[in-house]
């Protein structure tokens, strides 16, 4: 019986672990021959030398996409564990800080349809993010917009989302218009607050270099040497989305997102972001990024409530259509 130590240096062992050691019991379930010992900065494997020779193998893995995504999620530990021998994970160099956030915080692609955000924005001025809740796709978004106004590559950052309530009236909201959207728009002034210092962003909104708007004020404008985010855009009706995307000035980046699973428009209206990609998906310079549940960055649980929802939705799908069989 062979024993190898591997001393763990440049991630941190709890992020590698996981919560309650979800990742490390996925590491023990997949090499039930050996013993493995977690302690501290070091990881203790003992049993035959060709098997620890592969698990030192799948936990530089683990190591290696911690260090480029900030991430290990229990998806990303199952796909590194059962991925082929040579498999590395993401041929792309390590991400650039984005954003130098309060506090210290680095904020950057933490996932690799975040870093593929990254990387399109860089040869594309319009992206569609489309995803599930909690994959980054707004706050990537806006990361990259106020990179942008810090190289001075625009002169503004637009951020906007259709005032489409969700199960809840904003009229009944005290306030003039503003106070009634402002808690809607809410999203937006937290990535905000993460990445400016909070009198920059004061100031910044005071003198229009950052404006937060409803969809609607967005009419009739030319958006020129800006920055512009249009988020919840499933919320959009196809005639709204048409006019956000025609406001697109000469020097102007625009990016788009949205989860087209969570749909709040009345049922007699349909989304715009439906079918927009069978509308613009071969112009050149337009680019589709689709995130998954892989790229969720929330709670662990967020997760399964997504895959438990997207289930119940297929088989009440499935039911309806056996009924309409039946009935016919």
């Amino acid at each position: 019986m062979s024993e190898k130590i591997i001393p763990i240096e440049s991630v941190n062992p709890l992020e590698i672990f996981g919560v309650n050691d979800t990742n490390l019991d996925l590491l023990k379930n997949h090499f039930p021959k050996l013993k493995v010992i977690a302690r501290g900065n070091e990881i203790k494997i003992l049993g035959e030398e060709s098997e620890i020779d592969v698990f030192e193998k799948r936990f530089a893995l683990m190591v290696l996409h911690l260090e480029r995504f900030g991430k290990l999620s229990e998806y990303d530990v199952r796909d590194l564990l059962e991925s082929e021998p040579d498999y590395l994970p993401q041929t792309t160099p390590v991400a650039d800080v984005l954003v130098h956030g309060r506090n210290g915080k680095l904020i950057k692609a933490r996932t690799p349809n975040q870093q593929k955000m990254v990387e399109s924005c860089r040869h594309n001025d319009l992206i569609f993010a489309i995803g599930p809740a909690g994959t980054g796709k707004t706050y990537t978004a806006v990361a990259l917009a106020v990179q942008a106004l810090r190289n001075r590559e625009i002169k503004r950052i637009i951020l906007t989302r259709p005032a489409v309530e969700a199960g809840e009236n904003l009229g009944f909201l005290p306030g003039d218009l503003k106070d009634k959207l402002d808690p809607y728009l809410q999203p937006l002034y937290d990535a905000l607050r993460d990445m400016l210092p909070s009198q920059k962003l004061l100031g910044f909104l005071e003198d229009g270099t950052i404006e937060i708007a409803p969809l609607a004020f967005m009419r009739g404008r030319t958006l020129d040497n800006v920055f512009a985010i249009l988020d919840e855009a499933q919320n959009a009706t196809e005639s709204q989305l048409k006019m956000f995307l025609t406001r697109m000035g000469t020097s102007a980046k625009f990016i788009v997102t949205g989860d087209i699973t969570q749909i709040d428009l009345p049922r007699n209206q349909s989304s715009g972001l439906v079918q927009v990609a069978k509308i613009l998906r071969n112009i050149p310079g337009i680019d589709f990024i689709y995130l998954n549940e892989k790229d969720i960055v929330r709670h662990k649980l967020v997760v399964q409530i997504i895959n438990a929802y997207s289930k119940s939705s297929s088989q009440q799908k499935t039911e309806n259509g056996n009924n309409y069989s039946n009935q016919l």
